[in-house]
């Protein structure tokens, strides 16, 4: 019996390692485990849609698992080249609203030392070290009120460490300028925020499993996002989704090729075999 349970847990792709304090917040460290490493992960699910992943894991017998509300949609769609969509690992980071006493107002000259402090040690970013080529930020921030924790110059700034998208139940501002960026956004458009952090919010854990539209998210789970929403993948069973998955996408693919050719339409990376969309998530 005991090995088996053994067994089991050298299955599990990551496991905790380390529960540390950063400025009071709740941080979750992870390590490695044998099994598929990210960049296999994110091999197999190359081109997959949301709909050939919740199919997949109707196939293994996770029906309704990991599906995230509807309200959760993209910010900005790429009709040609989709690149709206991703494919990627997740980091997980919750956001509070605070319980301090704030001095209001604030003399203006003392106004910027309050909010870097603020920034720094009640409001900070500590997952940003933990940024890789296909991180997913997964943020809840539920309960923010009208709070942009993220904007147009971090949301860069984690793209530039190698992040390929967001999905958070809101909190977003600097909105235009995000969909310049071309930066792939999931969020509750009726939750976003525009005040910044300081004196709003207070970052409460990272890499802890959240709840996003009604889905459990835990730091290491495959992430997937297209126009249809986002579902997100228990890690331990990222490689049976993902074969059960390829396999309805390439029937689905085989199938509206002969409607295509039928139609004398030209094909295009959504049915040519062997093609798909560039994945943000991925190296080139």
């Amino acid at each position: 019996m005991k090995s088996n349970s053994l067994k089991r847990a050298r299955r599990v792709s990551f496991v905790l390692c380390a529960l540390c304090a950063l400025g009071g917040e709740r941080v979750l460290a992870l390590q490695e485990q044998p099994g598929p490493g990210d960049e296999q992960v994110l091999a197999l699910y190359r081109g997959l849609r949301v709909a050939d992943v919740v199919d997949g894991m109707d196939r293994v017998g996770l029906r309704g698992v990991g599906l995230v509300d509807t309200r959760i949609q993209p910010l900005w769609k790429d009709i040609d080249g989709f690149e709206h969509q991703f494919r990627g690992i997740a980091v997980t980071v919750r956001y509070v609203p605070h319980n301090r006493i704030v001095p209001n107002p604030l003399p203006a000259d003392s106004f910027g030392q309050w909010e870097g402090q603020w920034y720094s040690e009640v409001s900070p970013e500590p997952f940003v070290d933990m940024i890789r080529q296909g991180t997913v930020i997964v943020m809840d921030a539920s309960g923010n009120g009208d709070t942009g924790t993220i904007g147009s110059y971090n949301s860069l700034d984690w793209l530039a460490r190698g992040m390929c998208g967001i999905v958070t139940t809101g909190s977003v501002r600097d909105t235009d300028e995000v969909i310049k960026q071309r930066i792939p956004v999931y969020f509750d458009p009726l939750q976003r925020g525009r005040g910044i952090r300081p004196g709003r919010n207070m970052v409460e854990s990272v890499n802890q499993p959240i709840e996003v539209g009604g889905a459990l998210v835990r730091a290491g789970d495959v992430v997937v996002a297209d126009g249809d929403g986002v579902v997100v993948v228990p890690r331990e069973h990222a490689a049976s989704v993902a074969q059960a998955a390829r396999a309805v996408l390439d029937a689905d693919k085989a199938g509206r090729r002969g409607l295509y050719e039928g139609l004398g339409r030209p094909l295009d990376h959504t049915v040519s075999e062997g093609q798909a969309a560039a994945d943000p998530c991925r190296a080139p």
